[in-house]
């Protein structure tokens, strides 16, 4: 078996990975199940190679992608479910249905025309999903509960804007914020830890429509925030190891100054 830049050798491959009798024990024994959070974890690759502009490793990493969807679908051929050219039609209607001011004759003025556009017919579509399972239509039906929660929050909280159920500007949103904020300060005071976590919940939610407010895509802003937050640690580390004190030991007045010695750089940049 040789490297190939066709998808049809990639498919011969996770066939013969998959073979019961010469193929390979560990690909054998995984399921839909088994294997789904390697599709997250994929996608994250993707995006973090992405925010890195390390295009070399993006290449990798869509590589790893794209195994993704062949594995399933291999394992969903096997089954009699369907095959991976059964997804590259599924995919191939939908982005011809969903761009009819390119394959038909519809027109679509700029990319807020289309956007328009785009959300009828996804509308469209999932009344018809709705309608083959007998129940009400919900603009929220296909956002899916596997998503990550701030991005799903986001996805949400954008669905119901669309039909005017939202917050008319932003100084209502930082009221809100500021309101649930105070709520979980009462929560707290009370010590009932249900109701902390709930309203944590409600502000986190509130926060995350303000950054859709923002223009600011929270879960990329909380992504960022993390990768600061560990470079700015990792400092913090090195400063006690310079000074041969043990991170424990330090004291938080130590590790502190530490940390706004690191902080203070950064903001001189």
């Amino acid at each position: 078996m040789q490297p190939s830049r066709d998808l049809s050798r990639l498919l011969e491959i996770m066939a013969a990975l998959r073979d019961p009798e010469t193929g390979c024990p560990w690909d054998i024994e995984q399921d839909f199940a088994s294997i789904r959070h390697y599709t997250i974890e994929e996608a994250y690759e993707v995006a973090d190679a992405i925010e890195r502009e390390d295009y070399e490793d993006l290449r990798d990493e869509l590589g790893d992608l794209l195994l993704q969807p062949v594995f399933h679908a291999q394992m969903a051929s096997e089954r009699g479910l369907f095959d991976i050219g059964d997804v590259i039609e599924a995919i191939t209607t939908k982005l011809i249905r969903r761009h009819p001011h390119v394959f038909g004759e519809k027109a679509a003025e700029g990319a807020d025309g289309v956007k328009v556009q785009w959300d009828q017919i996804k509308a469209e579509e999932r009344a018809r999903k709705s309608a083959k399972r007998e129940l009400q239509a919900s603009i929220l039906d296909d956002v899916a509960n596997t998503l990550p929660a701030m991005l799903r929050a986001e996805k949400l909280a954008r669905r119901a804007a669309s039909v005017g159920f939202d917050w008319p500007d932003t100084a209502s949103v930082v009221a809100k914020a500021r309101e649930e904020l105070d709520e979980v300060q009462e929560a707290a005071a009370s010590g009932d830890k249900d109701a902390i976590a709930e309203e944590l919940g409600d502000l986190l939610f509130a926060v995350t429509n303000l950054a859709r407010h923002l223009g600011v895509d929270a879960e990329a802003a909380l992504r960022n925030a993390n990768v600061k937050f560990t470079r700015r640690f990792s400092h913090v580390e090195a400063r006690a190891l310079e000074d041969g004190v043990p991170l424990a030991e330090a004291g938080l007045e130590r590790l502190d100054g530490y940390w706004n010695e690191i902080r203070k750089a950064d903001k001189a940049k």
